[in-house]
């Protein structure tokens, strides 16, 4: 069950200007979850961005909101962005495979990545693209999505699978503008 670029797409759920101060290690998960954005976006691997009530949490810091469409938005209410169609309704929710970063990893990536699971899609969240307020709830979330069938995987896993070989223009460009 490899991670394929053409079947993927790049969920990043709730990474908000006022949430993320909280997050223990909140700007690392920023940086890895847009590293990941960025070569997304060079492999055009579609990006899909959740926002949880973005009256109260702010919406989705800049650096990853740069450049999205507003039509691959998901302002929502319930925690998790999967329980009914509005995920799938959009550019790239139709693909099999969702690689998943985000917050927190034990309220809103982990009911999104459970109710992806129910959907018989193939989930992969990034360990170190993904956070909460406590790191116990960050190990508990994982240990639990792992249980259920998602792939806990890094970020450099994912690229090299949506890469798949060396030798090529996008490996080369990829290598040397993100891999060192």
């Amino acid at each position: 069950m490899r991670i394929r670029a053409e079947q993927s797409s790049l969920l990043i759920v709730d990474l908000q200007t006022r949430l993320l101060p909280v997050i223990e290690d909140g700007q690392s998960v920023i940086e890895h979850s847009h590293w990941l954005q960025r070569i997304a976006r060079h492999l055009d691997v579609p990006v899909l961005l959740t926002e949880q009530y973005s009256k109260g949490l702010g919406v989705t810091v800049p650096a990853l909101r740069d450049g999205v469409d507003e039509q691959a938005i998901l302002e929502k209410l319930d925690f998790s962005a999967a329980g009914d169609d509005a995920l799938f309704e959009r550019p790239g929710g139709e693909r099999a495979q969702f690689i998943v970063c985000g917050c927190e990893a034990h309220v809103c990536v982990l009911q999104t990545v459970l109710d992806l699971l129910g959907r018989g899609r193939q989930v992969f969240v990034v360990e170190e693209g993904v956070g909460s307020r406590r790191p116990a709830d960050k190990a508990l979330a994982l240990a639990r999505m792992r249980q259920a069938g998602a792939v806990i995987v890094s970020r450099e896993m994912v690229a090299f699978e949506w890469l798949e070989r060396a030798g090529t223009e996008r490996f080369r460009t990829i290598s040397r503008e993100f891999i060192r």
